[in-house]
């Protein structure tokens, strides 16, 4: 064979070696875009978790807090409770949903329209339907993050029946000052 042709066979093989890792590389990356969307996905509904029990926390200390038992009627209340003279912070910040990235949740209302829970308002599928803890036990195998609804409900005496709560919802928006994301 003479020269020239080992010449371009062998161009003919390194081209087929390139194409072949070019096609490992492309493999490789779109399965780590997969694991790292699953990843992230994750930690949002993590977070989801901890600032909705965090909301949740909030408005049975507002309850709790007056002799009145009464729920807050606007998010705003949990940052400065207006029924104190003295500064009460329920809450230390109004936080962003992080499933949509905003700060408008879903208000779950009692009869006298106040706020007994929020939720989130997205209507993506969650990827946690099991293993919640037991507060969140309701979570399970829902639909929608929106079905995630994070209700305080005082603890009964005995003898007492469970209020059912029908919810009327709403929405509300926080704004902030600065405009910006926390």
């Amino acid at each position: 064979m003479p020269i020239g042709s080992r010449l371009i066979h062998a161009r003919g093989f390194t081209y087929l070696g390139v194409m072949l890792l070019m096609a490992i590389i492309g493999t490789t990356l779109a399965s780590t875009g997969v694991v790292w969307h699953t990843v992230q996905q994750n930690e949002r509904e993590a977070e989801l978790l901890y600032i909705g029990d965090q909301f949740r926390n909030a408005i049975g200390h507002y309850y709790n807090h007056s002799p009145q038992k009464e729920y807050p009627q606007q998010l705003t209340d949990l940052l400065r409770d207006p029924r104190d003279v003295e500064i009460t912070h329920h809450l230390r910040k109004l936080y962003y949903d992080p499933i949509t990235g905003t700060q408008e949740w879903g208000l779950v209302k009692d009869a006298k329209d106040h706020i007994v829970g929020v939720y989130s308002l997205s209507e993506q599928h969650p990827k946690k339907q099991s293993h919640f803890s037991l507060i969140d036990a309701g979570f399970e195998n829902q639909e929608k993050y929106l079905d995630w609804k994070f209700i305080y409900q005082p603890k009964l005496k005995r003898g007492m029946k469970r209020l059912t709560l029908t919810p009327q919802v709403g929405t509300t928006t926080v704004p902030t000052p600065s405009g910006n994301k926390p």
